[in-house]
């Protein structure tokens, strides 16, 4: 059974747009200074060839799709880590540069990463085949998670700086929205056995990370794949946890670059700040 016109043709801007990213992390990698900026573009761009790989192999094949596990450290990162306001931001523009600098690599990194996550989306909604959605999806959700890391690597330098207003401007805008009324979540009370849906086998237990029972699914050409179960990581549980885990003990967890936010030990003097 054939894709169909409209997925073939989605896959195909997502594999255009990873041999971009590929190609361009090779360039990152080789003319950045700092070493932990250096070190992210190596795991990076290791699982973007993973990804792109995952995506060609099924579309020729149809062979198993494993999800990639995360080799992102973001998990841990608390909300006061976080460096708020402006200080002194540097100016910009464009430059006739031959080489590029640290910032002008991260921030190209991160456009990346952001550009590769809502494309990686757009297209999943497309999707018809399950296994190719879950291929799709997967690299979409660490493009997420890896633009993150970078914008934290940003941040932690002075690159990306973050504007804010008045706490108390903040807070009316947002406190005009109030809870939802209990007379109106008493009208739509759903029962729990109804709740889980036909999803239920590709999700995990957000509390335990335990994960349901599902049917071995099948592929186009009659060879079990892999239960579904086992394709996708528990939406909520990466709300919960932050990051994406999977349940694969046979692939061993990528050292993560450490601590991110404590270590200043890599901060330049005089290096560009990114005000956003």
């Amino acid at each position: 059974m054939p894709f169909g016109a409209h997925e073939a043709m989605e896959v195909h801007e997502i594999l255009t747009e990873k041999i971009n990213m590929i190609n361009h992390f090779n360039l990152y990698a080789q003319q950045a200074k700092n070493p932990q900026l250096k070190e992210m573009i190596h795991r990076h761009l290791q699982e973007e060839i993973k990804s792109y790989d995952a995506i060609v192999s099924y579309t020729h094949d149809y062979q198993n799709f494993a999800p990639m596990s995360p080799n992102t450290n973001v998990g841990s990162v608390k909300p006061d880590e976080i460096q708020y306001g402006l200080d002194n931001p540097s100016m910009l523009a464009p430059e006739s540069n031959t080489t590029f600098n640290d910032y002008e690599i991260a921030s190209a990194l991160l456009i990346c990463h952001k550009n590769g996550a809502a494309n990686g989306v757009k297209a999943t909604l497309e999707i018809a085949d399950p296994n190719l959605r879950q291929v799709l999806l997967n690299g979409a959700v660490n493009c997420v998670n890896q633009a993150y890391e970078v914008f934290l690597f940003m941040n932690q330098q002075g690159q990306y700086q973050i504007p804010t207003m008045r706490d108390h401007t903040a807070k009316t805008y947002l406190h005009t929205f109030q809870p939802v009324s209990e007379s109106l979540k008493a009208q739509y009370v759903v029962n729990p056995i109804q709740a889980q849906g036909a999803d239920q086998g590709m999700m995990l237990n957000a509390r335990g990370g335990t994960q349901m029972n599902q049917p071995t699914h099948v592929s186009r050409s009659g060879q079990n794949i892999m239960p579904m179960g086992q394709t996708m990581q528990s939406l909520s549980g990466m709300a919960a946890n932050g990051n994406m885990q999977q349940q694969q003990p046979q692939h061993v967890q990528n050292p993560m670059y450490g601590q991110m936010m404590g270590n200043q030990s890599n901060i330049q003097q005089g290096t560009q700040h990114y005000n956003h």
